[in-house]
């Protein structure tokens, strides 16, 4: 059985329930609690020096960073290369929405959220701002495909998924995005999703 060590509002973390869920893969979940300061912790320090969610044990082989948890999973658990295809092209096109979640996506719809939910120090309208430029992009690129690296899904979708899923909560609305929104629902669709929790903030009135 793989450890998942989470925290229930950390879109990282859900990434990683998600993809578990996605492949079927028996899960023990590890509560670790952020407001306690339970990740600088020695103990916690020693399966992630940087102290941050998620990590998982997979009986011995201990992976941090919800993006290299994705490849390693994908990589060991489905040899058929439905979630990280084995040829180069397609590899690339998952890979580069790895790079976006990273990068765009960590500092814009992931950032305002964090100043609704967590109290974060961002510049609100800057990080809005950037959600919004993102969004226009993953419109237009969903109008061409069903998911971000094509028509199946991937663990580009998995990586992607969670904090475009709750945008709302850091008052980034997603009406203006129909492609966007069809996406989220083909996901929600698939066999084995598991939703993150949500949270009462931003234009999220209700949970």
């Amino acid at each position: 059985m793989i450890k998942l060590y989470n925290f229930p509002k950390s879109g990282h973390a859900h990434r990683i329930e998600l993809m578990l869920s996605l492949l079927g893969l028996p899960t023990e979940l590890v509560f670790v609690d952020l407001a306690k300061g339970a990740h600088k912790q020695p103990d916690f320090l020693a399966l992630n020096p940087f102290g941050q969610v998620p990590v998982i044990d997979d009986n011995g082989t201990v992976i941090a960073d919800s993006n290299a948890i994705l490849v390693y999973l994908a990589s060991t658990y489905d040899k058929a290369g439905k979630w990280l295809p084995h040829d180069p092209v397609n590899a690339a096109r998952v890979q580069r929405w790895l790079s976006v979640a990273a990068g765009p996506l960590a500092f814009g719809p992931a950032a305002a959220r964090l100043v609704t939910v967590f109290g974060a120090s961002f510049n609100a309208d800057e990080v809005i701002g950037r959600a919004h430029t993102l969004l226009k992009v993953m419109d237009a690129e969903l109008a061409k495909s069903a998911f971000l690296a094509g028509n199946e899904p991937t663990i580009a979708d998995v990586a992607n998924y969670s904090y475009i899923a709750h945008a709302p909560e850091g008052n980034v609305s997603l009406e203006p995005y129909p492609n966007v929104r069809a996406w989220l629902a083909r996901i929600e669709a698939l066999p084995g999703f598991v939703a993150m929790p949500r949270t009462a903030a931003g234009l999220q009135t209700t949970i």
